[in-house]
């Protein structure tokens, strides 16, 4: 019965609209707009109430470090700022710590374009293999040839006699290839960048080099160091 009483028509409820009198104050609000906007008025409210409790029940005594290393900016707590948190001997270390770091991804890299480089033959540039036969006289000759003719000609597998499966991973190896190359050489300009840092912020006088001063143009700044006597 209740899958028939479903089947049958029903009237359609209309919502009641807000009265003419009321047309300043906007839509006229539903249950359903009630429901949500009292379920966030008392979440709000049950925030509140925890945060007064936390406030009542603190300890006077309660400390950390924070307390002090951090300040309240229009209400926002910020932490102090870290700039001169390390010395210079602790910078170094740890920029050398860096540059060790992309030294061995950047040997990585090469150990595994090495292999990639090893594993890919360019099918298409393969020279054929030749076998040549010598004869005593004609006689031989003309029975070497008639046996040539008989025999099956095997000929080097091209890249277009490959299957496709093949020949769609070697298409993928190649791009590992290139893709690898270029971040091979992105890892050696950090590294040189990194290298470079790290000299200009050991002791000695350095200065830049302007472009009449240099023997071959380059691109990024050359420094040279004063000569300093080694005792």
């Amino acid at each position: 019965m209740s899958s028939l009483r479903n089947a049958l028509p029903r009237r359609a409820h209309k919502e009641r609209a807000q009265p003419s009198s009321r047309k300043k104050f906007g839509l006229l609000e539903k249950h359903k707009d009630y429901v949500e906007r009292a379920k966030a008025f008392h979440k709000k409210e049950d925030t509140i109430r925890r945060l007064r409790e936390k406030a009542a029940n603190r300890n006077e005594d309660e400390f950390y470090f924070k307390m002090i290393k951090t300040k309240t900016v229009d209400g926002v707590h910020k932490p102090e700022s870290d700039a001169n948190r390390y010395t210079q001997e602790e910078l170094l270390l740890m920029k050398t710590q860096d540059i060790g770091y992309v030294l061995q991804k950047l040997q990585s890299e090469r150990k595994k374009i090495e292999k990639l480089n090893a594993t890919l033959h360019s099918l298409d540039n393969q020279r054929p293999n030749k076998h040549v036969f010598f004869a005593e006289d004609r006689e031989e000759a003309k029975e070497l040839r008639s046996q040539n003719l008989r025999r099956e000609v095997h000929l080097p597998l091209t890249s277009d006699d490959l299957p496709t499966n093949i020949k769609r991973k070697m298409v993928q190896s190649y791009k590992e290839l290139e893709a690898r190359k270029a971040r091979l050489s992105q890892l050696e300009k950090i590294y040189m960048d990194m290298s470079m840092q790290k000299e200009l912020k050991k002791n000695g006088k350095k200065r830049k080099l302007r472009e009449d001063e240099l023997v071959t143009p380059a691109s990024k700044p050359v420094y040279k160091w004063h000569a300093e006597r080694k005792r």
